[in-house]
């Protein structure tokens, strides 16, 4: 090694160039696995020659690099390693004060931030924060990136010097992995890499150049390899123009970066930038806020000004504007001086210092209090479930489409108690004028108002405040449309609401409701918001519109969200951002709460968990298919966009769904049959609830069925009863247990998912249904048939389908009271990703007619009629693109099952076998009764794993989302979806894994 290291220094000797080319040699030796053992322990030798402060610096001027080490422990939190030892050459950056108050800064967010995320560093010098983070924090990937080739052959040269040990040999972490793992690095002018390769980020950070460079040609130079080592430390120090109005505060690059980092960065990413305070604070938050962006100040400091850093462009701004930049008379210097002043004070010998700070963005979340409903009518109604007022008042023009029970109920006196009635909500309706409003709230004491505005009041927001004044005084829950009078236009209307919140705080107990009436894009598309600034009633909402409707697709979500508030600041003048506002201080007992039977229902329903910045969140709660779209149906959603003019025969889908549901499953139809559509199945499924409810029958669920209808009937307040299943025969229905369980109830409502169970993946064969469907016959039932998780049948062998024509025409002449009606989609039959669509058919009229009774259906626009239609005649076709993507993907699914049940049975997981469907029913056989414990920073949970709270355990051990067996019904066994992206599908198989080490 010594005449190793004496060559190598000899050729360091000479110029930057040639000591660049050694090193590069390095690195290639150190990529070869080969002679990687060598180089390293050479690395090592050549650090313990030069371990000092003295000989370190006295190696940078002779030999043209530097090998420093970097001690953290003395930055807070940082306990994993005591070191960092790192190479440094004269053309890039090196690491002093700012990039040591960057990382302070990093270091006020917990480790949890980085956890398992994807990350890039923008600007990456010599690679030690990249790695620093890769260490401390178990990211998933770190990409650190710099315009700088040289830098990026010096960090990869400080990674693998920090990757493997003294001898050359892998150091790895708790989880088995090196930072080679977690670590990469590339040339890239900002995110360009990222962009280029489509890669999706959690994390970006970022310590970049703040100062224009006084030559401007400097920067339109290439950057190369080759360049001269002054002109690519250059880059660490100036920036070049980027046509951003920040360009004159020096702070164009960063408004690029944090540009391209809205194209690449996942909804609930976080950015962390540091900021030189020159500019003043005020124009360095405005920089993340003009672009969309929260803000919050992590860390500031002072800093003195590098030396070699030009300051004369900024007092050029000053000279031909009348901002003024910010700078301090050394580090004691509390009062701010201009760039003109500092300049003249460094010319003649001071030391001048800037602030510092480091500050972390991240993307308005306008789902923090935004909850977003298929329709005001829908919003209307939900609120009132969920509430279950004794009395309601509501503006006559908004309780046409309520229940008409609600309308005409004469329960509308105070109970002995002063509880909710089990009678159900009484309506009372109110005109919309404020006066008459405020007398009727006075005189009958509500426990909600629903209210509009007329146009004369809605100007100014004198009414909206004595409607808010005098429901606070009573205890009153109060809900204000606004729909009318709220315009999409460039030069809207005085809106007294949109006033009145410029400037307050929404009260706890008022919620705002606005439907998107004057939209002029699609006509037929109904959407609507309600607006809460108290947690607890948003969270309510939310789970309320999930459980009754469905998922709102999260691109829907985001989008209308975002449409919303851009709206809502641009006809704000004086707009409040979201951390600066808070809920109005309200007791609980000053105004009417949630009833507490739907908040029970609610909270036992295992709906979507919110991401958290604890850890990623991996849902395999949720069933439906996050697969990439196929082609066919990728192309039919963008004609469905692109076609103007649409005619009424190009969105009939009637002939297509009837022929489908003949085709797969031969149920008939005929002209007392009626087709039924809405955005979703769960919104149809929840009208036959409220159907069976009219008419006095009780819901019957076998053992085994989707937790989700059934957690919706519950909400509803339905009769319900179980049909118990045996594990004989995989938990499916029998003739013999469907017969014992309906024989003594009186109008029975039998729910039966097929061909597909949902969620076992068995299926019912054609015999079995029909078998099934002869003794709901006998005993008068009527039978919802949910077809709607069928179509993906991946180990079926010996499965033909159904063929329902005879039975069914048997038994509706033979039993003229009997009827099914046949729900169903089309996510699983063509694999349609995120389109929600929904169709039932009912052959019975009266049960048609009380169907209808129930108003406030929200159904498809004409795009999805149009995309639906398409895909219909191209299934009609058997061949071609569509048939063989739904064969490819239901071939791809046979392998993801067969995958996670090995993972699943490796791990001691029981598993029901499976033949269709996106999900496997599994029992943690070896892990139930077992005590654990799980740490999260200060805070330890204990956990003794049973049926109730195998969820919760592991989604704080790992971040994974399962369905427990409080969802299936099934003791012991959970639901996984399987149908997830392949990064998300191995992060899953790795948290199964992860759950067995910890809890063993």
């Amino acid at each position: 090694m010594g005449v190793v290291m004496e060559d190598f220094l000899k050729q360091c000797q000479h110029s930057g160039d040639a000591a660049y080319t050694a090193i590069r040699s390095l690195l290639e030796r150190l990529e070869d696995p080969t002679t990687r053992t060598d180089a390293r322990i050479f690395l090592s030798q050549l650090h313990k020659r030069f371990h000092s402060k003295e000989a370190s610096e006295s190696c940078l001027q002779t030999y043209h690099f530097q090998i420093q080490d970097i001690y953290l422990e003395q930055h807070e939190g940082f306990q994993k390693r005591r070191k960092l030892t790192m190479m440094v050459i004269p053309s890039i950056f090196m690491p002093e004060d700012w990039s040591f108050t960057f990382y302070e800064g990093i270091n006020r967010h917990p480790d949890s931030i980085f956890k398992d995320r994807t990350v890039a560093e923008l600007g990456c010098g010599n690679g030690w924060i990249s790695i620093a983070i890769a260490d401390k924090c178990s990211p998933l990937k770190v990409y650190g990136l710099d315009i700088n080739p040289r830098a990026v052959k010096i960090s990869w040269i400080n990674l693998y010097m920090n990757a493997l040990d003294e001898n050359g040999n892998p150091i790895y972490d708790e989880e088995n992995k090196t930072l080679l793992d977690r670590v990469e690095f590339h040339e890239s002018d900002l995110l360009s890499y990222c962009r280029d390769n489509n890669i999706e980020l959690e994390r970006i950070v970022g310590c970049i150049p703040q100062i224009l460079n006084p030559n401007p040609d400097a920067m339109s130079k290439m950057v190369t390899e080759n360049a001269s080592e002054e002109f690519l430390h250059s880059l660490s120090n100036y920036c070049a123009l980027q046509g951003f109005v920040e360009d004159q505060f020096g702070l164009g690059l960063i408004a690029r970066a944090v540009e391209e980092g809205i194209s690449v960065i996942k909804p609930l990413g976080i950015m962390i930038f540091n900021m030189g305070g020159r500019p003043g604070q005020a124009v360095c938050r405005r920089l993340f806020e003009r672009r969309g962006l929260r803000v919050d100040q992590l860390w500031q400091t002072k800093v003195l000004q590098a030396a070699d850093t030009d300051i004369s462009a900024l007092v050029e701004i000053e000279k031909n504007s009348p901002h003024r930049f910010e700078f301090f008379m050394g580090l004691a210097g509390d009062q701010p001086i201009c760039a003109r002043t500092a300049w003249a004070y460094a010319k003649a010998g001071g030391r001048i210092s800037h602030a510092l700070s480091v500050y972390s963005c991240q993307l308005r979340q306008p789902n923090q209090n935004v909850v977003v409903f298929p329709s005001r009518t829908v919003a209307i109604e939900s609120s009132l479930r969920l509430l279950s007022p004794r009395l309601a008042i509501v503006d006559e023009q908004l309780s046409r489409n309520l229940p008409k029970q609600w309308l005409t109920s004469l329960n509308v006196g105070k109970t002995e108690s002063g509880k909710h009635s089990v009678g159900g909500v009484a309506v009372i309706e109110a005109p919309r004028q404020s006066d008459s409003m405020v007398e009727l709230i006075r005189k009958l004491k509500p426990e909600v108002v629903v209210t509009g505005m007329t146009q004369f009041e809605s100007v100014t927001s004198s009414a909206f405040e004595r409607l808010t004044d005098i429901t606070r005084e009573i205890g009153c829950r109060l809900f204000v449309d606004i729909s009318d009078h709220f315009e999409l236009s460039s030069l809207p209307s005085s809106n007294g609401v949109l006033k009145y919140l410029a400037g307050n705080v929404l009260p706890s107990h008022v919620a705002i409701v606005c439907g998107l009436l004057k939209n002029q894009v699609y006509s037929d598309l109904e959407v609507a918001f309600v607006i809460s600034e108290e947690e607890a009633m948003f969270k309510a909402l939310c789970k309320t519109v999930e459980l009754l409707h469905g998922n709102s697709s999260v691109i829907s979500q985001y989008y209308y969200g975002c449409l919303f508030h851009e709206l809502l600041a641009f006809q704000l003048a004086d707009r409040h951002s979201l951390p600066e506002r808070s809920v109005e201080k309200t007791r609980a007992f000053e105004v009417n709460g949630f009833s507490s039977s739907a908040i029970s229902r609610l909270d036992h329903a295992e709906l979507a968990v919110n991401e958290s910045d604890e850890f990623p969140v991996v849902h395999m709660d949720v069933n439906q298919i996050f697969l990439p779209i196929t082609t066919p149906v990728k192309a039919s959603i963008f004609e469905s966009f692109a076609r103007q003019n649409i005619s009424d025969s190009e969105t009939d889908i009637t002939s297509g769904i009837r022929e489908m549901i003949s085709t797969s499953y031969g149920f008939p139809s005929d002209s007392n049959s009626e087709f039924i559509y809405a955005d979703s199945t769960v919104a149809l499924f929840n009208k036959l609830v409220l159907c069976c409810i009219q008419e006095g029958g009780t819901l019957c669920f076998p053992t085994g069925s989707n937790g989700n209808y059934l957690s919706a009937a519950k909400f509803l307040n339905a009769k319900i009863a179980n049909i118990p299943t045996n594990p004989e025969v995989g938990y499916k229905l029998t003739e013999k247990t469907l017969a014992g369980a309906v024989e003594n109830i009186n109008k029975p409502w039998v729910y039966i998912s097929g061909p597909t169970i949902s969620p076992t993946g068995l299926l019912y064969s054609n015999e079995e249904i029909n078998k099934l469907l002869l003794v709901c016959a006998k005993f008068g039932a009527t039978v919802i048939l949910d077809t709607s998780f069928s179509g993906v049948e991946f180990n079926s062998k010996g499965f033909e389908g159904w063929n329902l024509t005879g039975t069914l025409e048997k038994l509706s002449s033979a039993h003229p009271n009997f009827c099914t009606a046949l729900l169903g989609g089309l996510f699983s039959k063509m694999l349609t990703g995120g389109i929600k669509f929904g169709y039932l058919l009912i052959n019975q009229p009266s049960l048609i007619e009380t169907f209808h009774s129930f108003a406030g259906l929200s159904k498809p626009h004409r795009t999805i009629k149009y995309t639906v239609k398409k895909l219909l005649d191209l299934k009609d076709q058997r061949t071609g693109d569509l048939l063989n993507s739904t064969y490819e993907l239901t071939e791809f699914l046979a392998g993801r099952y067969k995958q996670l049940k090995e993972r699943l049975e490796a791990c001691g997981w029981e598993v029901l076998e499976a033949q269709a469907g996106v999900s496997i029913i599994a029992k943690p056989s070896t892990l139930l009764g077992k005590t654990f414990k799980i740490n999260k920073g200060d805070s330890t949970c204990e956990f003794k794993l049973d049926d109730s709270n195998v969820r919760e355990a592991m989604l704080r051990a790992t971040g994974l989302c399962i369905n427990s067996a409080s969802w299936t019904g099934i003791p012991g066994f959970c639901c996984l979806t399987m149908a997830l992206d392949d990064s998300d599908f191995e992060r899953s198989l790795e948290c199964i894994s992860n759950f067995k080490s910890l809890v063993c």
